[in-house]
């Protein structure tokens, strides 16, 4: 549990050194979608520290082995900390990897990857990327508050 919850810190880690370094001197799609699979790898890791609180103290069996299942899991196990709103963003990231995507003003400030998700164009660029990183930084604040809460 805390292992997965340490992972998910190494893996925010990287995604800040995307953001901030990387993405401000190699402006492209490719950095974009480095960060967001960073993203997705940390909520991952988070989400399993979850699941391993929660089968410690026994309100799960098992955990699944498929993203979707261990989401619907989660948002049926911790219904009281407001958690779906969390797993709906880690869905739109796995969307934005895996669907076709354009690019748009790459090497400028406002490179933008746009992807085609069910019928509407949706777009990400540096700001919705800060966006992102941050609920992603709250989303593991939130699962180091349950699995390691102050004393």
């Amino acid at each position: 549990m805390e292992e997965s919850l340490q992972d998910a810190a190494e893996e925010i880690k990287r995604a800040e050194h995307l953001f901030y370094v990387s993405l401000k001197y190699t402006r492209t799609v490719d950095v974009i979608r480095s960060l967001l699979e960073r993203l997705i790898s940390t909520f991952d890791h988070g989400m399993l520290s979850l699941l391993k609180y929660a089968k410690e103290k026994k309100k799960i069996s098992e955990i699944p082995s498929t993203p979707s299942s261990r989401c619907e899991l989660l948002g049926n196990t911790f219904k009281d900390l407001e958690i779906q709103s969390y797993l709906d963003m880690y869905i739109l990231f796995r969307k934005l990897i895996r669907f076709p995507y354009t690019k748009r003003e790459e090497y400028r400030r406002h490179v933008t990857m746009i992807s085609k998700l069910e019928n509407r164009s949706f777009e990400v660029n540096i700001d919705i990327l800060e966006e992102y990183y941050n609920k992603t930084m709250d989303f593991l604040r939130l699962v180091a508050g349950v699995v390691k809460p102050k004393k």
